[in-house]
């Protein structure tokens, strides 16, 4: 696959799970410093990992909210929690992944994912 190609899969998956407002936002405070990771990110997370074979997206999604869950990336955290939802995944299979993160990475951990998901979750409530 051309690296163009890539590029062109990666938005279009990227715009599918994050949305259209949250690339737009991201293109439009690309700047000279910032540009080549946005590629990158776009080519390689969006265009070669969430477009492969051998897992669908709402697996996707739980794993990468277990995996930044894990590490602390508390703002990856809750743009994902959004992109889980418009990936399938019911509020019941975040909350059996943050229980996982509470017993395999630690519960400080998952308290703080549990806090921000349940805002996100209000909010898509509220609307």
């Amino acid at each position: 696959m051309s690296e163009q190609s890539r590029y062109d899969a990666g938005m279009q998956v990227r715009r599918a799970v994050l949305g259209d407002a949250h690339v737009d936002r991201a293109n439009a405070r690309k700047t000279d410093f910032t540009e080549d990771f946005q590629d990158f990110i776009t080519r390689y997370a969006w265009g070669e990992v969430w477009t492969g074979d051998g897992a669908d997206r709402p697996t996707r999604s739980m794993l990468t909210l277990a995996i930044l869950a894990a590490t602390g990336c508390e703002d990856e955290f809750a743009m994902h929690v959004r992109a889980a939802r418009r990936n399938g995944l019911e509020p019941e299979r975040i909350k059996e992944v943050l229980m996982h993160v509470a017993i395999y990475a630690g519960v400080p951990r998952a308290n703080t994912a549990f806090g921000i998901a349940n805002t996100i979750l209000a909010e898509e409530q509220a609307e």
